[in-house]
């Protein structure tokens, strides 16, 4: 089997540096462009990158095209298509930037990456969010079983992440002290708590009824009096696992350490939701839940910038843009309601318009 060229290998590892460094993208994203890079050179047969022609990105574009998942069975999806091509794309070009390769590779020819503008929009095409209610939410944590340490700590990660609507990456390295009981908050302090873009900030716990807030507080106090952790242990330890006498793996405890990953949490998740009889929601979908949950309480621009701002988000559009989208439940609504006649309130809507968007103007200077 052919091996990467040293020239590839060096360059690899000097752009994996220019990714975190410069352009600051976390671990996943990292990996995802790396799995392509790779796609690449698997195609080529491991050709020296500063030999690439627009022959080598027409022929990988077709080859992808035709590939089957190793999971489906099926051709690789038009998504999976366009995110390796578009890895692909910005890798050669920041390596028209670097000595050895500005003067070797045709800049135009880096274009052919691109697919076609049938190809892009079915790639670009929304696809419908498998998104919980709150409710659902408040039964699942009902349902979970809590009267062993571990089974503890998964009710209330379940519990924790809905109040706050953390990233799982975040909820892995977060530390007891990070929590705040008394002003109901998360400070996700990015020299400790794993966050996108290494971004610092507090979270106040979102207004999702007393439940989920009764089940934190209660883990974080039985932590601190019964298994004796202190402020710097992990809010959610590792499984500690030890033999049975049979010499097999069972579960004996909690180790006062980190989880390594995320997996655990998205396990914990999949369980959860099938105790109580309903599909999987990932940990990541709780965010949508939360926006939708702001859409109707929020009254004002600057409550629902306060709710954004909550989420992490800089701009209360990413919200609208990234997790906003309308359901389709609630789109016939609407429709339904365009239908019935009109009351006199165009003015009152486009004063409120007018409102949202000198406030967005507003925080966008600052």
């Amino acid at each position: 089997m052919k091996k990467n060229s040293v020239n590839n290998v060096r360059i690899i590892h000097e752009y994996i540096k220019y990714l975190r460094d410069a352009k600051r993208q976390d671990h996943s994203t990292i990996d995802g462009a790396l799995k392509s890079i790779n796609r690449f050179e698997n195609y080529t047969g491991y050709l020296d990158f500063n030999k690439f022609k627009k022959k080598h990105a027409m022929g990988f574009k077709k080859h992808l095209l035709a590939q089957k998942s190793l999971v489906t069975g099926e051709r690789l999806s038009k998504a999976t298509v366009l995110t390796a091509t578009r890895h692909l794309k910005m890798f050669f070009q920041y390596l028209v930037t670097q000595k050895g390769y500005r003067a070797k590779i045709n800049y135009s020819d880096i274009e052919y990456f691109n697919l076609s503008e049938k190809d892009t929009r079915i790639a670009n095409a929304k696809r419908k969010r498998n998104i919980a209610t709150i409710e659902q939410i408040m039964k699942t944590l009902e349902a979970m079983p809590h009267s062993t340490d571990i089974e503890m700590r998964d009710r209330a990660l379940v519990a924790f992440i809905i109040l706050t609507g953390a990233r799982d990456s975040a909820v892995a390295s977060a530390k007891i002290k990070h929590i705040d009981i008394g002003e109901k908050n998360f400070y996700q302090d990015a020299r400790e708590v794993n966050t996108k873009f290494s971004k610092t900030f507090t979270t106040y716990f979102f207004p999702v009824g007393e439940l989920p807030s009764q089940i934190v507080t209660e883990w974080i106090e039985y932590l601190n009096k019964e298994l004796g952790f202190k402020q710097s242990d992990p809010l959610f330890p590792k499984t500690k696992l030890g033999h049975n006498k049979n010499q097999q793996f069972e579960v004996v405890g909690l180790l006062k350490e980190h989880w390594s990953n995320a997996n655990p949490i998205r396990k914990v998740f999949k369980q959860a939701f099938e105790i109580a009889g309903l599909p999987y929601f990932n940990p990541h979908s709780f965010r949508n839940t939360l926006v939708r949950l702001g859409e109707n309480l929020c009254r004002t621009p600057e409550s629902f910038k306060a709710w954004s701002q909550n989420l992490g988000h800089e701009s209360v559009l990413t919200s609208f843009y990234s997790y906003g989208d309308v359901p389709d439940y609630k789109q016939a609504e609407l429709m339904r309601k365009l239908a019935e006649p009109a009351k006199d309130n165009s003015s009152n809507m486009e004063e409120q318009f007018k409102q949202f968007m000198a406030f967005q103007g507003m925080i966008d200077k600052k």
